[in-house]
């Protein structure tokens, strides 16, 4: 599963997920299209797998991010 996260000017606290998706492609399309014109705008994409760490916390591993 890919999460797709928006983030301005590199704060974690203006963090929001724009969607869930099974496909790289179509996550990283959205993600694109989310940020597209819109400046100080970031895009981050998520893969969980379903483990967890000893906490309960899904395990995610950032596989893109824009610059």
């Amino acid at each position: 599963m890919f999460h797709v996260i928006t983030e301005r000017d590199y704060s974690e606290f203006s963090r929001k997920q724009i969607g869930e998706y099974t496909s790289f492609e179509k996550a990283l399309e959205v993600a694109q299209n989310a940020i597209r014109g819109k400046e100080g705008l970031r895009y981050i994409i998520e893969k969980t797998d379903g483990h967890i760490d000893s906490y309960g916390n899904q395990i995610v591993t950032v596989v893109a991010e824009s610059e």
